[in-house]
């Protein structure tokens, strides 16, 4: 079964280790795949990206993908705007109008971490319909889970688990992601499989968050990278 953790953060932006270093990780753990999430800055610093993940991708054999992360609604417009020039739009959540509006952006691939600092799970049966009809998986994050203390964290599981609750329900796509900022946060696949059981998912759903969720993504990459596209439900017919 070939795997992918589509949230990484590389130093690039906040993360600490390199794309490289991400790379030979991942790869040693058995991943198909990764997704360099990073912060929009210019052309230039996107141009630059993917001239470094095709060229590590090459050296390492793994399947490196470009994503950018919208913390706002203006970073999420411009990214809207570029979106055939890079691979995979992730957008922060935590905010409930960013969770909002990016589930209603059908050029969204991934909202992250739904609940991210909130005292509520940040999403509801609204948005999980919106998702799914907008094919915007839901990030079930592995770092914050990691990271939480002892007071916050029977917190965060619960809300995680009300909204794996509220995706399956929908039918919305889930999708489990490490969220590393350094190379030594990431975990093996089964490391993560076993954390989605933990929070309500059945074995064959928590493979195919890793698995089938990420390669539905890829193919609606290529298709928004293809000539034909223009926006989505937009084509032009030759």
């Amino acid at each position: 079964m070939d795997c992918f953790d589509f949230h990484i953060r590389s130093d690039f932006s906040e993360g600490e280790s390199s794309v490289l270093d991400f790379a030979t990780r991942a790869k040693m753990l058995g991943y198909k795949g990764i997704c360099v999430s990073e912060y929009f800055r210019d052309e230039k610093h996107l141009e630059e990206l993917k001239r470094k993940c095709k060229d590590i991708a090459d050296r390492v054999g793994l399947d490196i993908f470009v994503g950018f992360q919208a913390r706002n609604t203006k970073e999420l417009s411009k990214l809207t705007s570029l979106r055939r020039k890079y691979d995979v739009l992730l957008v922060r959540g935590g905010n409930v109008d960013l969770n909002r509006k990016a589930v209603e952006t059908p050029e969204v691939d991934v909202l992250l971490h739904p609940e991210f600092g909130r005292y509520d799970s940040g999403f509801n049966h609204i948005m999980a319909k919106l998702a799914r009809e907008n094919n915007v998986a839901v990030e079930v994050n592995f770092r914050e889970i990691l990271l939480s203390s002892k007071n916050t964290r029977s917190h965060i599981l619960h809300n995680i688990s009300e909204n794996i609750k509220l995706c399956k329900k929908f039918h919305t796509p889930i999708i489990i992601c490490s969220g590393a900022i350094s190379h030594l946060q990431m975990k093996d696949p089964k490391v993560l499989m076993s954390m989605g059981t933990l929070l309500g998912l059945e074995l064959n759903e928590a493979k195919k968050c890793l698995s089938e969720v990420p390669k539905n993504i890829i193919n609606s990459v290529k298709e928004k990278q293809s000539k034909s596209w223009i926006k989505p439900g937009v084509k032009v017919v030759r």
